[in-house]
């Protein structure tokens, strides 16, 4: 039995029927018939964050894969109330096929995942987003039909969930990935110890330094559920590392824009940018429905 809980969960040698997956069920959605590894199973949908992509993705994935989807708000569980994750674990195995879940700390899936006899999937926590970077690696596939030796610019929070996915990915797809964040946002050392390897990845504290040569510029909100108390400060600290047309200038004439939204306009990304032909925005969020259904039929082995 497989979780994925952080992109390393899944083997490098893997990727690629990952991707090849995610592919053929982009190009075979709006047909008739094709494999339905979800045929008569239920999937546990455990949310503690409010959600518009990865709700509305991971339910339409697991009905076209023919399982039911079964959304369940965190707050409304007996783990709202003080409820162990081992004992949600062990009691949800009884019932579901599968468990997605979405909520704030990373060790509590841990401890669902160890407890669980069915797989995890990790939709989001404070620390990662496996399912979103595993969708960004997908689009860069799409847009320059390589990976290897791709230049993407992480700019913001360096050491937000994103980042370290990001980080993580780029090291097992040969990517040159550049996280550009000011002090005290830098990247977790313990996540670049563990990226080193088949990619490259480095700190720069300078955005057009850091854009300059770049393939894809990435960028994400600055204040993330949870961290709402430290918004006034974040929303200063960050302030330059906006993506804006100045800075596009200092990239590649042919930089992509990527952005796993929601955005906040004019904050971490200007209209003008969000809605420019530079922009990907809305390949990469429609990719979540194709790349999850493909970690999907990945996990109850149909690749």
């Amino acid at each position: 039995m497989k979780h994925l809980l952080s992109v390393e969960d899944i083997p490098q040698c893997d990727l690629i029927k990952l991707f090849g997956k995610a592919a053929e069920l982009k190009a075979n959605r709006r047909k008739s018939g094709g494999a339905r590894p979800l045929d008569g199973k239920t999937i546990a949908m455990i949310f503690a964050k409010s959600s518009t992509r990865t709700r509305v993705s991971f339910e339409v994935g697991i009905h076209e894969l023919g399982g039911y989807p079964m959304y369940l708000s965190e707050n409304q569980m007996q783990a709202g109330r003080g409820e162990t994750p081992a004992d949600t674990a062990k009691v949800l195995s009884r019932y579901v096929d599968g468990i997605v879940i979405r909520t704030f700390e990373h060790a509590g899936v841990e401890e669902l995942a160890r407890n669980a006899t069915v797989p995890v999937i990790n939709a989001l926590t404070n620390e990662y987003h496996p399912c979103q970077a595993l969708t960004d690696m997908f689009t860069v596939l799409e847009y320059s039909g390589r990976l290897e030796g791709v230049k993407l610019v992480f700019l913001g929070d360096g050491c937000s969930n994103m980042a370290n996915s990001l980080i993580l990915a780029g090291k097992m797809c040969g990517l040159e990935v550049v996280i550009s964040s000011p002090s005290g946002f830098e990247p977790d050392r313990e996540v670049i110890a563990r990226a080193q390897g088949n990619g490259k990845v480095c700190w720069e504290p300078e955005p057009f330094k850091a854009v300059k040569n770049a393939d894809y510029i990435y960028t994400d909100v600055w204040v993330s559920m949870g961290f709402e108390d430290e918004s006034a400060e974040r929303l200063k600290t960050l302030a330059p590392y906006q993506v804006n047309s100045k800075l596009m200038q200092a990239a590649k004439a042919d930089a992509k824009i990527l952005h796993c939204l929601p955005a906040h306009r004019g904050e971490e990304i200007t209209g003008e940018v969000m809605d420019s032909p530079a922009s990907i925005v809305f390949d990469q969020a429609e990719n979540r429905l194709h790349v999850q259904k493909a970690i999907l039929t990945y996990l109850f082995g149909g690749i």
